[in-house]
């Protein structure tokens, strides 16, 4: 029988009460992510306040469901690798668009679907570009995954809602420097199991600060069910039109390439091996589990990035870890009495979390440069140039306004947008024969290696 030396880090099973400690930490990392898109397109397409509702039940249990899938697995479908799932952030707007024209939110549905299915047959063929992710290429995305998260992280620091008459008040963001205090506190700590639940007590103990300044409500958690069962086709049968499906297409891309970066990422800050079978059984999840939603009326599933960053802020590297956070977001789905509860946690002790949690990822992937070779110079112009297109949507929304659509969703994201332009570069300068004077040993050696796991 192995010893636990020889066991991969992210096989490694911590115990029930560990696992469920540390899987509510990755619940309330990602909690706003996940019912965001719902809230947005609901809203979007004119859809009541209790269909928004069930919308939401429905994110947190497929998205409970899908991460059980990432983590646990079977054969052909999930990464087994510390990975949380939930709704894609990438097809908002055109889901939005979808939803506004046409058959309505059940086109919505059906294109999601058809999109899936797509995508869980290109899912073998799409994995073989990890050949071409060289450090060169897995640290430029790593770190613009990072720096794109970190404008979550200050709109929570600020209050979330910009709306709000408080939205950047003194007060918002002291309560987000009183929480990362807390966390920095607690971080210095010399106890181990404090240190790993640091982020966890950081935003139990700061939102108790806020509740005894008179910052947060809780008066409202007990209104509305205790207890609902996502309901099958409860938006009506998924309708299929062709420029929908098409269009959800381009946003399916985007989801594989970004859980590919996740992947690959989560792969570096664990230390484990990512080969081309372990991202395409991670993305056959993704699209297994995108097919599914629309049935109980949600959407696109897609790797939760800001979880990549617990991981490495807390060393906590089991996937078994996550998939209690999976077992959570289930619950969560039958308990909306449970979701009102976290939501009523305010933004601004989630933005100081966060600030540690999203510039851990960003630290991670600037590791990983680390390990190129920029000799030749022409490693240095891929990461200055991936960087900077990543960096492109992150610092201007409008950007790409006036481009086509395909265009609009292929690099609405920093991640997606360095993906491209990262592995683009990095054929054009490391694979491609003519003008070359030098071998780049070192990456073609990680290319070589990686191919071969």
């Amino acid at each position: 029988m192995p010893s636990t030396n020889q066991i991969s880090p992210e096989h490694e099973f911590l115990g029930f009460g560990k696992s469920f400690a540390y899987g509510l930490q990755h619940v309330l990392t990602m909690y706003g992510g996940i019912v965001a898109p719902p809230l947005i397109v609901g809203a979007a397409v004119g859809l009541t306040a209790a269909q928004i509702g069930m919308l939401i039940t429905a994110s947190l249990f497929v998205g409970g469901l899908a991460t059980l899938l990432q983590t646990l697995g079977f054969k052909w479908f999930g990464a087994k690798l510390p990975l949380v799932q939930g709704v894609s952030f990438a097809g908002v707007a055109t889901m939005i668009a979808i939803g506004t024209s046409g058959s309505g939110f059940p086109a919505i549905l059906g294109a999601v679907f058809a999109s899936a299915i797509i995508g869980l047959l290109i899912a073998p063929f799409f994995a073989k570009i990890v050949h071409f992710f060289p450090p060169v290429v897995t640290g430029s995305v790593i770190t613009v995954i990072g720096l794109s998260l970190l404008p979550v992280a200050l709109h929570w620091t600020m209050g979330g809602n910009d709306k709000a008459p408080n939205w950047g008040s003194l007060e918002n963001i002291g309560l987000a420097g009183l929480t990362l205090v807390i966390l920095l506190v607690l971080s210095k700590i010399g106890n181990d199991a404090i240190r790993r639940l640091a982020v966890l007590l950081s935003i139990v103990l700061g939102t108790v600060c806020a509740y005894a300044l008179g910052f947060t409500d809780f008066s409202k958690v007990a209104a509305g069910d205790w207890f609902a069962v996502p309901n099958f086709l409860a938006f009506g049968f998924p309708v299929f039109e062709v420029p929908a499906i098409i269009a959800m297409c381009i946003v399916m891309i985007v989801t594989l390439t970004e859980t590919t970066a996740d992947i690959l990422a989560v792969g570096e800050i664990i230390g484990t091996p990512i080969d081309q079978k372990r991202i395409a059984n991670g993305l056959r999840a993704d699209m297994l589990s995108s097919a599914v939603a629309p049935f109980f009326g949600t959407f696109m599933q897609s790797a939760f990035a800001q979880n990549v960053g617990l991981v490495a802020i807390t060393g906590v590297k089991s996937r078994f870890v996550v998939a209690a956070g999976g077992g959570i977001l289930v619950i969560l789905g039958l308990l909306p009495v449970m979701g009102r509860f976290i939501a009523a946690i305010p933004t601004p002790v989630l933005g100081g979390a966060g600030l540690v949690l999203f510039g851990s990822v960003a630290a991670s992937g600037i590791r990983a440069l680390g390990r190129v070779n920029y000799q030749n110079q022409q490693n240095l112009i891929i990461v200055a140039v991936a960087i900077a297109a990543g960096m492109i949507p992150i610092v201007s929304h409008d950007f790409f306004e006036h481009f086509p659509k395909w265009v609009q969703t292929l690099f609405h994201s920093g991640i997606s947008s360095t993906c491209v332009v990262a592995v683009t570069l990095n054929i054009f300068f490391n694979h491609l024969s003519f003008g070359k004077k030098t071998v780049d040993v070192k990456n073609l050696s990680m290319t070589q290696s990686i191919s071969h796991h």
